[in-house]
């Protein structure tokens, strides 16, 4: 059985000090549930204040992007051995970082194989646009982002399936719908890795999870877990998250 993960990604919120005291509500909220891998993600300003108060639990720590060179003049970046002195995970591909600062399916595989390279845990996302779910295109674009993004890489990897449209917006994807996008998405990855790796591969719905919805998923046959956004910079929504995922682990 796949072990499921629920991450919160903070985006571009949280100062140092907003980040402790967030860490520090939640952990106690969330220290009797073995059977879920918890991973915050904060900005990067706050990757070493979190990594410190994480010190002694088994919540895992992600940044939100890297580069995929090791150094050089690329103002404003992180190396992926930046990254590793902190965090054990690395969001990748986020349909944000598609939309606002131009990442490709090439560049994401780029920082796929460096994030491998240096022993971070990549979770891959990728999600269709309203437009594009609409067409009934969901399948071939899910398939083409997956076949580019991880083209010669390990299948040490998470994915994260965000449709784009229910991203920070309220909207949801069903619990079935969701759950036969995810089947395809391992269809595909049984194509590149085969069948025993494919099923290792866990992959997570992300858009509008919250409390009230997250059973729903996890209760599906193919989704192990959850990318958070918002419901992630609540102590008390996340965890109730979290309990969800356990709930449906322990049954």
């Amino acid at each position: 059985m796949r072990t499921p993960i629920v991450a919160g990604n903070w985006k571009m919120n949280k100062t140092i000090a907003e980040a402790r005291e967030l860490v520090a509500e939640f952990i106690p909220l969330v220290k009797n549930i073995p059977d879920v891998k918890i991973v915050l993600c904060p900005p990067s300003t706050a990757l070493l204040p979190v990594s410190a108060l994480l010190e002694g639990t088994d919540i895992g720590l992600g940044a939100q992007n890297m580069h995929w060179e090791v150094s050089g003049a690329y103002t404003g970046e992180l190396a992926p051995a930046m990254v590793s002195e902190f965090a054990d995970f690395v969001i990748l591909g986020h349909s944000e970082r598609r939309a606002y600062f131009g990442e490709t399916d090439e560049s994401v595989n780029k920082k796929i194989k460096s994030a491998q390279a240096e022993g971070l845990i990549p979770i891959v996302c990728v999600g269709e646009s309203l437009e594009e779910n609409k067409a009934d295109e969901t399948e071939k674009i899910i398939t083409g982002q997956i076949k580019a993004g991880l083209k010669n890489v390990g299948a040490n990897l998470v994915i994260a399936y965000e449709p784009i449209w229910a991203i920070g917006t309220g909207l949801a994807a069903t619990a079935e719908v969701a759950n036969n996008t995810i089947k395809i998405i391992r269809a595909v990855l049984t194509e590149l890795f085969g069948a025993d790796d494919a099923q290792k591969i866990r992959i997570l719905y992300g858009g509008s999870v919250k409390g009230s919805n997250a059973t729903e998923y996890f209760s599906q046959s193919d989704i192990d877990g959850a990318l958070v956004g918002g419901a992630s910079l609540k102590a008390t929504a996340f965890a109730e998250i979290v309990v969800a995922a356990q709930k449906e682990t322990v049954k």
